[in-house]
């Protein structure tokens, strides 16, 4: 059944439902021992009065608890997860995960705290501890086509006043923080990453990380640094933007890396309006989870997402 607000409203109407949810996106059928990795037949500590348990602050939850066979420590569905150590309701943040999946241009912390009720640090936090989440993907190198291209984030430096003193990257001449993305053409799949400087050096390393250079196809514009690094790949075809020139024969050139800045940039200046520098990595995450599962469903989405958690 494909997921949305009202039906996961309806499949999780209790704290008890919600733990039995992530149970079943975290585990499946059986449940693993986060400490020791164990498989089998764990027990699961039934509460004295059959629904809830006490706190150690006295308060009544209806946390689901397990004990291992085998290394005999307790543990639950979000132990060792983002949501380990949260106050928040499991509901709260399985309703949040969902928003978070499922709105392309991601959600603010300021609405979450309006629509759930919370104080707009545990918001900003919890935003970001599931963008963490969305950036811990397998991390393999990619096919032997890619795409490569940067763009720059953050308002037009002219604006700025003369005594700002915001950390920023230099790049092509402007102020702008620099953002490179590198495309898996075969499979769809993005990384992005923010760099100091747009030079061979960083945008040779920021390559090199993800493919391996020798057997891999690089298609790129014009510009200088990547016609050195393409001199060390496969093979290197590039677009003049300069000329009008955006398709070739044997490219399509930058155009599936120009799609992804668009979405980002739109997303960045109408949900989040301002993004810091020292946060833009986590930004860059999540937009990256979204835009590599783009071809599946939301219901997917949210139980790949429980296993990089």
């Amino acid at each position: 059944m494909e997921l949305s607000i009202p039906r996961l409203a309806k499949r999780i109407p209790t704290e008890a439902a919600a733990y039995e949810f992530l149970e079943e996106l975290r585990w499946g059928a059986r449940p693993v021992c986060p400490h020791c990795g164990s498989l089998g037949d764990h027990r699961y500590l039934v509460p004295a009065n059959g629904v809830s348990r006490e706190t150690v602050r006295g308060k009544q939850s209806e946390r689901r608890v397990w004990k291992c066979r085998d290394c005999k420590r307790q543990f639950s569905a979000i132990t060792g997860t983002v949501m380990h150590g949260s106050h928040i309701p499991i509901r709260t943040w399985l309703f949040v995960i969902f928003e978070m999946v499922s709105n392309k241009n991601g959600v603010a912390a300021r609405e979450i705290e309006r629509r759930y009720d919370l104080h707009p640090k545990s918001a900003f936090d919890m935003l970001h501890r599931i963008r963490e989440a969305m950036a811990n993907g397998p991390k393999g190198l990619f096919g032997n086509v890619v795409v490569a291209d940067e763009t720059y984030i953050g308002g037009d430096p002219t604006n700025w006043h003369a005594t700002d003193t915001r950390p920023h990257g230099w790049a092509r001449g402007t102020k702008k923080t620099a953002v490179f993305s590198l495309i898996d053409v075969t499979a769809g799949e993005v990384r992005s990453k923010v760099i100091d400087h747009v030079n061979v050096r960083e945008l040779g390393e920021a390559i090199a990380e993800n493919v391996d250079m020798s057997t891999t196809e690089l298609h790129s514009d014009k510009f200088p640094s990547y016609r050195v690094i393409g001199q060390g790949m496969a093979a290197h075809h590039f677009v003049d933007h300069n000329a009008g020139q955006y398709v070739t024969e044997k490219s399509s050139g930058t155009n599936k890396a120009e799609n992804y800045f668009s979405q980002l940039k739109r997303s960045l200046d109408g949900t989040h309006h301002s993004v810091s520098r020292k946060y833009l990595p986590r930004y860059l995450g999540e937009f990256d989870f979204r835009y590599s599962t783009r071809d599946i469903s939301d219901t997917q989405r949210m139980a790949r997402l429980m296993g990089q958690v």
